[in-house]
C-alpha cells in the first residue's frame, strides 16, 4: 500500500490531530477569549472525523499497525460523538465556575485521537500509543481546576496510578513480543494458534491488567472514586463514557484478534474481573453519599456487565458488549448532564441530600435522573434493560448461565442505591431553591432521557445490525 493510501485509511485521526494543533495555535494567539470559538471548532472537528470514519476507505495500514474495519468505524462514531457532547457540557460549566480556558476542548480532541487509535490498533505498539495519548490528556483534564485541592489530588492520583498501569501494560507487551516473536496481532495469532505457552499467558495477563485499569474494572479500580469525586463534573461525564468504550474495544482487539487460540485461558481472567467488578460495584456503592462517587462504583459494575459479554469469546458476545456500552454511554452522559445543570447558590449539587425534593424544584431534571436511575438498575423497558439482555443472553448461549445469574443478583443489590436516589428526589422535603439550569445541559439531559425510553426501541433496530457487522470484523464464530 502506498503512503497516500495509508493516510486515507487514517483520515479521521489526521482530521483530529490537525484540528487539535490548529485550534491550539489559535488559542495561543487569541487567549481565553476565544474559548467559545475553539469549543465550537472542536465539536465540528469531531463530527467531521466521525463522518470521515463512516465514508472513508477501510483496510490495514502502516504494516498492519492500524486497522480500519467495521468495528473501528462503529466505535469511532460513538466515541467522537460522545466526545462532542463532552465539549458541549464542559465549556458552559467551566465558564460558570470562572475557569473557562481554551485548552479544554483541545484536550478532548487529543483524548479522542488516542481513543481512535485504540479502536484501530493492529499491534501492541499502536495500542500503547493510543492508550497513552488518551491517558495524558485525561490526567490534565482531571486536574483542570488548578485552584481546587480536590481536583489537584484527583489529577495526581490518576497520574501516579496511571503510570503504574502503563508499566504493567508495557511489561505484558514485552513478554508477548519475546515469546511470540512479533508485535502484530495477526502474527501473534499465528504463533499461538495451537495454544499459548506459559510465557505468552503471563504476558496476556499483565496486558489485560493494564487495560482493565483504563476501563476502571475491579480490582484495578482504586483510582476511580477519588478521581470522579475531585474532577470537574463535565470531565467526569467524559471520563465515564468514551474512554471506557475505547478500553473495551481495545480488549476485544487484543484478545479476539491476537489470541483466538487461547480463548480458554484469557476468558477465565476476564470472567474473574467481571465477577469482581459486578459484585464490588454493587456492594460498595451502597455506602456512598456523594453522587459522583456513587456513579463511579456504578460504572465499575457496568464495566463488569460488558466484560460478561466479552468473556464468552464469541461474535455474539462482542456484539453484546458493543450494544451495552453504546446504551450505557448515553445514559451516563445524560446523568452527568443533569449534575452539570444543577447548582444551589453557585455551589454544585453532588450529594444525596442536595437532591432532596428535587421533583418539586426542578421536575424536568428530576424526571430525567429518575429515568437514568431506572435504566441503571435494568428496569424494562429502559435502555439499561436491553443492554443487560444482550450481555446475559450471550453468556447463556456460551454456557455461562451461572455468570449471567450472578450479574442479575448484583443488579438487584445495586437497585437499592438507584431507588434511594429516586426516593430522595420524589419524597424528601426540599433542601432549598436551586439555581436556573443552563439550556445546554438541560438539552443533553432531556435528549438522553428520551433515548433511554422510548427512542431506544426503534434505535435498537438500527444498532443491532450495525453492532453485528462490527463484531463480525473480529472473525469470530
Amino acid at each position: 500500500m502506498t503512503f497516500e493510501g495509508a493516510l486515507s485509511i487514517a483520515l479521521p485521526e489526521l482530521i483530529l490531530s490537525i484540528g487539535a494543533l490548529a485550534l491550539l495555535a489559535l488559542g495561543a494567539f487569541l487567549g481565553n477569549k476565544s474559548t467559545r470559538l475553539i469549543a465550537s471548532g472542536a465539536g465540528l472537528v469531531l463530527v467531521v472525523a466521525a463522518a470521515a470514519a463512516v465514508l472513508g476507505p477501510r483496510g490495514a495500514a502502516f504494516h498492519g499497525g492500524f486497522v480500519q474495519d467495521a468495528a473501528a468505524v462503529y466505535s469511532k462514531v460513538v466515541i467522537y460523538l460522545i466526545s462532542a457532547v463532552g465539549i458541549l457540557l464542559g465549556e458552559p460549566w467551566l465558564k460558570r465556575v470562572k475557569n473557562s480556558r481554551f485548552e479544554y476542548p483541545v484536550l478532548i480532541l487529543l483524548a479522542a485521537l488516542g481513543m481512535g487509535m485504540m479502536a484501530s490498533a493492529g499491534d501492541l505498539i499502536s495500542s500503547y500509543i493510543g492508550v497513552e495519548l488518551q491517558s495524558l490528556a485525561l490526567y490534565v483534564m482531571a486536574a483542570f481546576q488548578r485552584d481546587d485541592s480536590k481536583a489537584s489530588e484527583a489529577g495526581l492520583k490518576y497520574f501516579i496510578l496511571g503510570a503504574l498501569s502503563s508499566g504493567i501494560l508495557l511489561y505484558g507487551a514485552s513478554l508477548i513480543y519475546g515469546f511470540a516473536g512479533s508485535t502484530r496481532f495477526v502474527d501473534i495469532s499465528a504463533a499461538v494458534h495451537a495454544g499459548a505457552g506459559t510465557g505468552v499467558i503471563f504476558g496476556v495477563v499483565f496486558l489485560m491488567c493494564g487495560i482493565a485499569f483504563k476501563a476502571s474494572a475491579a480490582p484495578f479500580h482504586m483510582w476511580t472514586p477519588d478521581v470522579y469525586e475531585g474532577a470537574p463534573t463535565p470531565v467526569v461525564a467524559f471520563m465515564t463514557a468514551a474512554p471506557k468504550m475505547a478500553a473495551l474495544v481495545l480488549f476485544a482487539r487484543v484478545l479476539e484478534n491476537g489470541f483466538p487460540g487461547a480463548v480458554k485461558q484469557w476468558s477465565q481472567v476476564l470472567i474473574a474481573i467481571a465477577i469482581i467488578s459486578m459484585v464490588w460495584g454493587a456492594f460498595a456503592g451502597l455506602a456512598q453519599k456523594n453522587l459522583k462517587r456513587l456513579w463511579a462504583y456504578s460504572s465499575i459494575a457496568n464495566v463488569g456487565y460488558a466484560l460478561v459479554g466479552l468473556s464468552t469469546g464469541t461474535q455474539e458476545g462482542v456484539q453484546s458488549m458493543l450494544v451495552f456500552m453504546t446504551l450505557y454511554l448515553i445514559d451516563v452522559t445524560g446523568f452527568f448532564a443533569c449534575l452539570t445543570a444543577l447548582s444551589r447558590d453557585g455551589r454544585p449539587m453532588e450529594k444525596f441530600e442536595d437532591m432532596a425534593g428535587l421533583m418539586k424544584e426542578r421536575p424536568g431534571i428530576a424526571l430525567c435522573m429518575t429515568a437514568f436511575a431506572l435504566s441503571g438498575l435494568g428496569l424494562p423497558p429502559f435502555s439499561g434493560f436491553w443492554g443487560k439482555v444482550y450481555v446475559f443472553k450471550a453468556a447463556a448461549d456460551a454456557n455461562l448461565g451461572w455468570l449471567a445469574a450472578l450479574g442479575l443478583l448484583s443488579s438487584v443489590v445495586a437497585a437499592f442505591y438507584y431507588l434511594r436516589l429516586i426516593k430522595t428526589m420524589w419524597f424528601d422535603p426540599p433542601a432549598g431553591r436551586t439555581d436556573a439550569a443552563p439550556m445546554d445541559a438541560r438539552g443533553v439531559a432531556f435528549a438522553a432521557a428520551a433515548f433511554s425510553f422510548p427512542v431506544v426501541l426503534p434505535a435498537l433496530a438500527l444498532l443491532d445490525p450495525l453492532s453485528r457487522a462490527a463484531a463480525s470484523a473480529f472473525g469470530l464464530n
